[in-house]
């Protein structure tokens, strides 16, 4: 496991583009870290020439998770969180027609892209699964390199010096495991969320942290929305075929609306029997995770291959248990809160992990989540986690054709019903009689993943992806 420092809940929980957090997003912000790096030390107007090395789980399944279009784009200059998606395809072909790219947007170079993106499979570099080297050639002749590791999540690591490429930030109170969550909140009298509001004023204000969370929630609906708008296979070439949209139409019996705010009435005003919701929560799901599938921009949390989980979850809280606004801040605080538990004392990267890194995570987060927007106590909210991971241990990652298609969609949407089924469990129970507690059960998950086969580790050489036959993706 390699050293990470606390970061703010929203490291964890953030806007980003599919398909994947450590294959797409953190490649792309590896290639904007090395160009930065050239810039700083005056060598942009210099250099000739750059080619990537991607190694381990990015060269066996960089290609479906479009680590390739992402360190092109990243080089370019793009930036993951403002480019428009849909325009992703004509900026690659573009690339590959003139074979030149605008390194960091100023200086144009040779770039052909299907011999300067090198895939190294069947090595890894020592530090990560997810390595990559990136190498400029200037006019004197004299290369420079880095490596970069893809550690989940689309958090970053710099070879050369093994920090986290951000400032270290030291909160109040700091919770590097869930006992320190339930001592502080025991001492300060408070809830797990009002605790992270404390934390979080070590990068900005409580109005601004609310304003962000409410931004993330903005995101989530906006991303359910557009996707149960979209119809057809999804790229990639494996066929798979969207469900959202017909689920969407079925479930509000062909009901129109114009604007989301009348389509979540729709929603709201519509039958709330059990099996109606629970396909909601399949569809709230499904929605997010076919966007992802699509380079569509979604909310991290904490990857892309999970995002549909905790969107679903709220969700499905907003629409059938009338949550507030401060409900969904409080929600997200906390959900946040236990990602980064588990991405300080185990993984939350499947290349590291296997699943149970990615979709247990994202679960135990939106089941603690609940929990707190439905007033539960400290010690309910971290019982809730530890339920939601609890069946997710062992969680193998195998996806077919190295795309996060399946099993990747239809799993979020059982994540999503697992983290609801862990909050109802935690807020009838006491946990003073718990014989599992949420850190026991991380240790847990960090040793399985240590323990479980690397073929199972998003690297589409196991499980599924050897059992069932299909083509190879498109680049």
């Amino acid at each position: 496991m390699l050293d990470m420092e606390v970061v703010s809940v929203f490291d964890i929980i953030k806007i980003g583009i599919g398909p994947s957090s450590s294959h797409t997003m953190g490649p792309w912000k590896a290639a904007q870290l090395f160009s930065d790096l050239l810039d700083e030390r005056g060598l942009l107007n210099s250099v000739t020439r750059v080619r990537v090395l991607l190694f381990g789980s990015l060269a066996l399944t960089g290609i479906g998770h479009g680590s390739n279009v992402a360190v092109a784009l990243g080089l370019s200059g793009e930036d993951y969180t403002k480019i428009e998606a849909r325009l992703i395809p004509s900026y690659i072909e573009r690339i590959k027609e003139e074979g030149k790219i605008r390194l960091k947007g100023e200086r144009e170079i040779s770039f052909f892209y299907d011999k300067d993106i090198v895939l190294k499979r069947g090595k890894s570099l020592a530090q990560h699964p997810n390595g990559m080297r990136f190498e400029a050639t200037l006019e004197s002749g004299e290369p420079q390199f880095e490596e970069y590791f893809s550690v989940g999540g689309g958090f970053v690591l710099v070879g050369s010096d093994k920090q986290i490429t951000r400032d270290l930030v030291t909160p109040r109170f700091p919770c590097e495991q869930a006992s320190s969550i339930e001592s502080h909140c025991r001492i300060l009298g408070c809830s797990v969320s009002r605790l992270v509001d404390y934390n979080e004023l070590a990068w900005r204000s409580e109005l601004d942290t609310r304003e962000m969370a409410l931004q993330i929630w903005s995101e989530m609906v906006g991303c359910i929305l557009r996707g149960v708008q979209q119809s057809g296979p999804l790229p990639g070439g494996l066929g798979v075929m969207r469900r959202a949209r017909d689920l969407n139409r079925t479930l509000l019996k062909n009901k129109t609306y114009q604007t989301q705010d009348e389509w979540l009435q729709c929603i709201q005003k519509g039958d709330r029997g059990f099996n109606c919701i629970n396909k909601w929560i399949t569809c709230f799901a499904l929605a997010t995770s076919e966007e992802n599938a699509s380079f569509g921009r979604v909310v991290t949390s904490p990857t892309n291959g999970a995002a549909g989980v905790v969107p679903a979850v709220l969700m499905y809280g907003y629409c059938f248990e009338g949550l507030s606004e401060k409900q969904i801040v409080d929600f997200l605080l906390v959900a946040g809160e236990i990602g980064m538990l588990f991405k300080l004392n185990a993984t939350i990267s499947a290349a590291m992990g296997g699943c149970q890194a990615e979709i247990g995570v994202s679960s135990a987060m939106a089941a603690a989540g609940l929990v707190e927007s439905r007033g539960g106590s400290p010690e309910q909210v971290l019982m809730a986690a530890e339920i939601a991971m609890e069946h997710h241990l062992g969680l193998t990652c195998d996806p077919i054709g190295g795309l996060v298609q399946v099993p990747c969609i239809e799993r979020n949407s059982m994540g999503a019903i697992k983290a609801i089924t862990a909050a109802n469990i935690a807020m009838e129970s006491d946990p003073g009689f718990a014989k599992v507690r949420l850190d026991d059960v991380i240790k847990t998950m960090w040793s399985t993943a240590k323990d479980m086969n690397k073929k199972y580790k998003e690297t589409s050489r196991g499980g599924l992806a050897v059992n069932i036959p299909v083509s190879s993706p498109e680049c």
